[in-house]
Formats: C-alpha cells, structure tokens, sequence
C-alpha cells in the first residue's frame, strides 16, 4: 500500500511538471517577437578609446597615453556587395582619449568598422596598420542585447619608441616571447 501511495505521490507531480512546462513554453512562444520595422529604429552608442602607442608595439602599455581630440569615423559596408550601408560624422575624441558614436539601424548585413582618421598631435600621428580597425556589431538580432557596444582601443604610433619601452615590454615578457619566436614575434 505504501509503494501505491508514492507511486501515485510521483506520478502526480511529473503530471504537474509536465503541466507547468507546457504552459511556460506555451507561453513564451506566443510572445511577440520583435517586428523587422522596429528593429529598423534600434539605437545603438559605440564607445571606444584612442590612445598614443609611445613603443610602436601597436597594443596599449603601461606608458601610453590618451589622445584628446583624435578623429575617428564609423563605417557599415554590406558584407555581399561591399556598399556603404552607414557612415558616422567623423566624432572627435574627449579629454580622455574616449569618444562616443550614436548610431540609428540595425545593421545586421553589414561588417561595422570604428577607423581611425587623424591625430592632433604631431609627434604621434602615424595610424596603426590600415587593417587595424575595431569591428562592432549593430544588431540585437546575434543575441548581443543592450544598446551599447564597445569597440576595441585604436591608437596612433609616435614616430621614435620611448626609451623606457624596453623595460616595459620586458616586464610585459614581449622580449623573452621575441627570443623563443625569434622573427615571428616581430
């Protein structure tokens, strides 16, 4: 009789589980989803950060500095055809080197590029690699929720490396990884 008794007691609560979980994803799938014209007036805020490269390295260290006033310009080119499907004002950099980019759209066709345009200071105005630029995504539709997205830090190269680079990028282990690697760390 006891055996019965849990038997039933179990059975009883899978049937409600059961229930519930019908119900739940019932539910959730009767939920609106989110129409292709109001994705069309997504806002979205790129921040980013441009930065001085004093040891040439092209990555921040210890002793680089931010660059107010720099100019960097936001650009979405469709990934099939490669046309401009959105190109930001060029936007100018704040006291801290940091900038922020409004942007209207969802963008989800398209590559989305943060690039660097020109540096105020002309002791460090040589940009970073061409292929150098930080890639955003526009979209709410690849699960990324929120409106605003953060684009890697870009930087322009001082035309001589500090002397103090050696120490910091020793620190850093970048020379004992040059003398392993030999000219592939370089």
């Amino acid at each position: 009789m006891a055996k019965a008794s849990v038997i039933s007691l179990v059975s009883l609560f899978i049937c409600i589980f059961s229930s519930l979980s019908f119900a739940y994803a019932s539910a959730s799938a009767s939920a609106p989803s989110p129409s292709p014209s109001s994705n069309q007036q997504m806002r979205f805020e790129v921040l980013g950060h441009v930065y001085c490269d004093t040891c040439r390295v092209e990555f921040e260290t210890s002793i680089s500095e931010p660059i107010p006033g720099a100019t960097v310009k936001l650009e979405c080119r469709n990934r099939t055809d490669e046309k401009i499907t959105y190109q930001s004002p060029e936007i100018t950099a704040g006291d801290k080197g940091n900038y922020k980019i409004q942007v209207t759209g969802d963008y989800e066709e398209s590559d989305c590029d943060v690039m660097l345009v020109k540096s105020p200071r002309a002791d460090c105005n040589d940009p970073t690699e061409e292929w150098r630029k930080a890639r955003v995504v526009l979209t709410t539709l690849d699960g990324v929720s929120g409106e605003i997205r953060f684009a890697n830090n870009l930087g322009f190269k001082k035309k001589e490396a500090l002397p103090e680079c050696t120490k910091v990028l020793t620190e850093m282990g970048y020379f004992e990884l040059q003398k392993e690697l030999g000219n592939e760390a370089a």
